[in-house]
């Protein structure tokens, strides 16, 4: 796709360019711009719908199994440009390169199952009341949708939301994250390459005002949005008085819980691996750990010292353990939390400052934060209770399994629960009683199948589920139908 592309909107299907922009740069050092990328206003938007309203009728009547065979292409175009597309994930988000790739596989999972759906989107037939009558169910589109998007995922997330509307029936405007824009581009240029029709899916890039203008416009039917709590209540409260039909998944502060009898050693690498993958930058990072205090100091002293081998680098470099947060707000934000956390009276065991990255000689200018593990953190503390969003653990002691639970359902979050212990018994009794969507024993906290439910309880999630068929819930409307012979 030629360069200047990569800077644009895409509306029914033709790349555009603004007359606002903002630069893009590389978090792992900003001397490196990728380029200045479009900046939208509400009149891009109202065109952008415009062109999905006008595809709609058409593109529905494709049918599920065509166009689950058009959007079949993403896998393909996703497999042939991997390199491409890993090296941008890297470059403008900061993970390292390999998880850039495990992106890339993951977005290629979720296509897979997903079209593979396109001849499953079933009804029931039902035993009617009368004779000689019929009764089933079926689906319909949406409609038009609004996805909004996140920079965590830049890939995963999109295409999560992506191809369920489009297979399902839907026309779409997509609206990633201002600091992720060159991905989703990548993203629709394939789409766009497989022979999607023009006005099916829309790219708008940009921050607030796109994001309101999509929530705004009568014609659209659903947004669906992955992002921070108050933005998603927001667009609930915007959209409510037209009962706009949402799907929003709201971030995490998820628990680990360590009974006395866990195997440390796994533990310990599945705390690592969920605190620190991503550079803790995922809904459903590993944030707190609640552990029992008979095995406490021998889990820290694990932990802390994994941790501090931990070396902080580019997502390029092979020896880089860990990359950058994503830009210098939630590097500061990171460092405040740590701050306010000592000032409270918890113990910065190790990390806890900007990290200084040189390399060939050179310091780079980058959003690099070490990787943090802090005790005697209080339950009921900012650092407890908040998401950060970045690599900083808090561990929490507790006296009991009971006490673990307590402690683990007391933020108004509810993403992520993990349990480890040797004891059935208390399997069960975590799996009933952890407040968590996506619930996990004796393994890391984080991951998620495609074909699985990817959602929350309280306030991590509201609507239905995505990654799985539970994602029709959203993306169609139920009718039913009597027939009379």
């Amino acid at each position: 796709m030629p360069e200047q592309h990569l800077t644009g909107n895409f509306i029914n299907g033709h790349w555009e360019t603004t007359n606002q922009t903002r630069t893009n740069r590389n978090p792992a050092d900003v001397s490196d711009v990728l380029g200045e990328v479009a900046e939208s206003t509400a009149a891009d938007v109202t065109r952008a719908i415009d062109a999905a309203a006008a595809a709609q009728p058409s593109w529905e009547q494709v049918g599920p199994i065509d166009r689950a065979e058009l959007v079949a292409g993403l896998a393909d175009g996703l497999r042939s440009r991997r390199d491409e597309v890993a090296a941008v994930i890297t470059r403008e988000q900061g993970k390292r390169l390999g998880e850039a790739n495990g992106e890339v596989d993951r977005a290629i999972a979720i296509t897979t199952f997903l079209v593979g759906e396109g001849r499953r989107l079933n009804g029931l037939t039902v035993p009617a009341e009368e004779p000689r009558t019929m009764a089933w169910t079926f689906r319909k589109p949406l409609g038009v949708v609004g996805l909004v998007t996140p920079w965590n995922f830049p890939l995963a997330i999109p295409v999560w939301k992506v191809v369920p509307a489009l297979v399902g029936g839907c026309t779409a405007v997509l609206k990633p994250s201002p600091l992720t824009p060159l991905t989703a581009a990548l993203l629709v240029d394939i789409l766009d390459q497989a022979g999607i029709p023009s006005g099916v899916l829309n790219l708008v890039q940009g921050d607030r005002e796109p994001g309101e203008a999509l929530v705004d416009d009568a014609r659209v039917a659903g947004i669906s949005f992955t992002g921070s709590l108050p933005v998603g209540q927001a667009i609930n409260v915007a959209g409510a008085p037209r009962l706009l039909r949402t799907q929003l998944e709201l971030g995490g502060k998820n628990a680990v819980v360590i009974c006395h009898d866990a195997d440390l050693d796994e533990a310990t690498k599945a705390i690592v691996h969920g605190a620190y993958g991503q550079s803790g930058q995922r809904c459903s990072a590993t944030s707190r750990v609640v552990v029992d205090r008979r095995v406490h100091d021998a889990l820290v002293d694990r932990v802390v010292a994994e941790v501090s081998r931990m070396r902080v680098g580019p997502g390029t470099a092979p020896w880089s353990d860990i990359g950058p947060v994503v830009n210098e707000d939630r590097r500061r934000a990171c460092l405040a939390a740590i701050d306010r956390a000592r000032a409270e009276g918890a113990e910065v065991r190790c990390g806890g400052r900007a990290a200084t990255v040189t390399v060939d000689g050179r310091e780079l200018d980058g959003h690099y934060v070490e990787p943090t593990v802090i005790t005697g953190v209080a339950g009921d503390s900012e650092l407890a209770q908040e998401e950060i969003f970045g690599p900083v653990l808090a561990v929490i002691a507790s006296d009991g399994f009971d006490e673990s639970v307590e402690i683990a359902n007391s933020v108004r979050y509810g993403m992520s629960a993990t349990v480890f212990t040797q004891d059935p018994s208390t399997i069960f009794d975590g799996l009933q009683r952890l407040e968590a969507g996506m619930l996990h024993v004796n393994r890391p906290g984080v991951g998620a199948y495609a074909h699985l439910p990817h959602l929350g309880t309280k306030a991590s999630q509201l609507g239905p589920a995505e990654c799985s068929p539970d994602t029709w819930e959203f993306f169609t409307e139920l009718r039913t139908a009597c027939l009379r012979w």
